[in-house]
C-alpha cells in the first residue's frame, strides 16, 4: 500500500473485509482518484461521512476515522470518462492524518488488525453463527442464499452480512469499528434482534442504535 492512501467518502456506503463493492465514478475529482490508484498500487480507502456532510459535500466534510481498504479488481473507462469498478475490501484502518496535496483526499493510516480468535471465543462464534442463521432462516432454506453457504468462514460470513443487510450507515459503520469478529458478530446479532423485535411490535419505529 503506498505511503498516502486515497479515501473515497460517501454518505451510505461502508466497505468490509473480503467484500465486493460496485462503484460508480462520475465527478472528476473521484476520476482522478481512480486512474491514480489504477496506475498504482489499486487501493482506495472507504470511509463514511458524517451527518451534515451535505453542508461541504463539494469540499471536505468532516468523515469518521475507521474506514475499510478496496483494492480495484474490475474496472471499465466509460467514453466520457467515468468509470465503473469494482472494490475487494482489504483490511480495517484508522486515519491518521490527511493530505490535502490533490483534488481528492488522501491520509496516512495505520492498519487496524483483528486479532485471532482463541478456542473459547471460537465456541462463542459458533453460537452467534447460529443465531444468525436462525434469525435470517433454516440452514436448509438459507443454502441457496450466495450471502450464507455453510462454506464461507465465520469472518466472511459476518462481514457480508453487515454490508448486505437493509442496515443503516451509521449501524454498519458501529459494526467496521467493533475490534474482532467476536464483538461484530454479537453487535449484528443484537441490531437484528431489535430490527425483529420492532417490526413485530405495532405502532413502533426507528433505527436500533
Amino acid at each position: 500500500m503506498s505511503e498516502l492512501l486515497p479515501l473515497f467518502p460517501l454518505p451510505n456506503v461502508v466497505l468490509f473485509p473480503n467484500v465486493f463493492l460496485p462503484l460508480h465514478i462520475f465527478e472528476p475529482r473521484y476520476r482522478d482518484m481512480v486512474a491514480d490508484a489504477l496506475a498504482n498500487d489499486r487501493m482506495i480507502g472507504m470511509v463514511l461521512l458524517r451527518p451534515g456532510w451535505d453542508r461541504d459535500y463539494e469540499g471536505r466534510p468532516p468523515i469518521y476515522s475507521v474506514g475499510c481498504s478496496g483494492v480495484l479488481t474490475h474496472n471499465e473507462r466509460l467514453p466520457d470518462g467515468r468509470y465503473n469498478i469494482v472494490l475487494r475490501g482489504m483490511e480495517r484502518f484508522r486515519i491518521v492524518e490527511e493530505d490535502h496535496a490533490l483534488s481528492y483526499r488522501r491520509a496516512v493510516i495505520e492498519p487496524l488488525r483483528e486479532p485471532a480468535l482463541d478456542p473459547a471465543q471460537r465456541v462463542v462464534m459458533l453460537s452467534l453463527r447460529a443465531k444468525l442463521e436462525s434469525m435470517l432462516g433454516s440452514r436448509q432454506s438459507s443454502a441457496g442464499d450466495p450471502r450464507m453457504p455453510a462454506s464461507m468462514s465465520d469472518e466472511d460470513l459476518v462481514n457480508a452480512l453487515a454490508q448486505y443487510l437493509d442496515l443503516e450507515p451509521l449501524e454498519k459503520q458501529a459494526l467496521l469499528e467493533k475490534p474482532c469478529l467476536r464483538t461484530r458478530a454479537e453487535a449484528l446479532v443484537e441490531v437484528l434482534e431489535m430490527k425483529i423485535l420492532m417490526a413485530r411490535t405495532p405502532g413502533r419505529s426507528g433505527v436500533a442504535h
